[in-house]
């Protein structure tokens, strides 16, 4: 996907002034270091500092220094020559000649280890380097935009990270809020990335998120940030499915039922209410032996124990009609026409 097609979404004050800074700060050609947690968008922020700059025409390079181990990403910054080291049959050109004229995006710049921090160093200041294994001095014409949610002056008081390079890069620092920061943004991000999961998966329309859902969604506090609002919006919408109703179940902890155990049975004691093997409720009528009056209704007799049966599932789910057809067994379709034909209770309170 090309990276002028991705927009940071969000209508927020806090948004707005850091997109606000990112904006003043493209067209001036200086390292630009890029502060926020985990999944604040620290690239797309990257992004939009090289295509509004006057480089946006040249190539936009990016890598993540913490996934990668010290040698391999000395080669990959640098390059190397044939026979450098053992296994490098052939010359390797590195991200920053392949980024010359244009942007580098160094991502978690915070691990990055001392001796490559001063090889950074110089290339920034002087536009020099060499391949690793080469003698030939390499200039080079990059923009340098590092992002990182680590504490680096923290670290370079510590001596993990040089203030020299440190220095460079900060030039100007933009900082990216966190979701739970910005709040006004949930409902506008969760829309958006249920609308592009319905269109991947080639559903017919989204039918949006019910208030309760939209609830949920506001209640968390979003540690994961924006990356966790998507994974639970897309896991919430798969498993919803394709239907008209709107989404009225938020899936935020996919392992919350991982290695439950049913809860052990112990005797009732006088007055309390009695709980199923899964420990949910029933009603005291459910846990009596029913003594059969004859004659009766078949027909009649199997229509009230189902109709008690679904309004039992839907109190133990919450209302949720979804749940409720997988405690019967059900697809959503059956449980919707149980809820028509008895008229059952689908809210708390009705």
């Amino acid at each position: 996907m090309n990276a002028q097609n991705q927009n940071i979404i969000g209508q927020s004050p806090a948004l707005a002034a850091a997109l606000d800074h990112l904006s003043v700060l493209a067209g001036i050609d200086r390292p630009v270091l890029v502060l926020g947690e985990r999944g604040t968008g620290k690239e797309l922020a990257g992004e939009r500092l090289h295509f509004l700059s006057p480089r946006w025409s040249n190539t936009f390079i990016k890598i993540n220094c913490g996934a990668i181990t010290e040698s391999l990403l000395e080669s990959e910054l640098f390059g190397h020559e044939a026979g450098a080291f053992t296994g490098a049959t052939k010359q390797h050109i590195g991200r920053f000649e392949r980024a010359d004229g244009g942007t580098l995006f160094l991502d978690e710049l915070g691990t990055m280890s001392q001796r490559l921090q001063e090889k950074l160093l110089r290339l920034i200041e002087y536009g020099e380097f060499e391949r690793v294994g080469g003698q030939k001095t390499i200039t080079v014409d990059v923009r340098v935009i590092a992002a990182t949610n680590a504490n680096l002056p923290e670290m370079a008081d510590k001596g993990e990270f040089r203030w020299d390079l440190l220095d460079r890069l900060s030039f100007d620092v933009v900082r990216l809020p966190p979701l739970r920061e910005r709040p006004e943004d949930i409902e506008e991000l969760a829309t958006h990335f249920a609308i592009k999961l319905c269109a991947e998966l080639g559903w017919a329309l989204f039918s949006g998120f019910s208030e309760t859902a939209l609830q949920a969604l506001m209640a968390h506090d979003w540690p994961g940030n924006v990356r966790e609002l998507k994974n639970v919006v897309e896991r919430s919408v798969y498993r919803w499915g394709e239907q008209n109703d709107a989404v009225d179940e938020v899936i935020i902890n996919p392992f919350s039922d991982w290695g439950a155990k049913p809860a052990a049975q112990t005797p009732a004691r006088p007055g309390s209410v009695p709980q199923n093997h899964q420990g949910e409720q029933v009603s005291p009528q459910a846990s009596k032996t029913v003594v059969t009056q004859w004659p009766l209704d078949l027909r009649q007799h199997l229509d009230q124990q189902e109709r008690e049966l679904a309004q039992q599932a839907l109190h133990a789910s919450a209302f949720s009609q979804k749940q409720a057809a997988n405690k019967l067994g059900l697809s959503y379709d059956q449980m919707r026409a149980l809820v028509r034909k008895y008229s059952l209770q689908t809210r708390r309170g009705s």
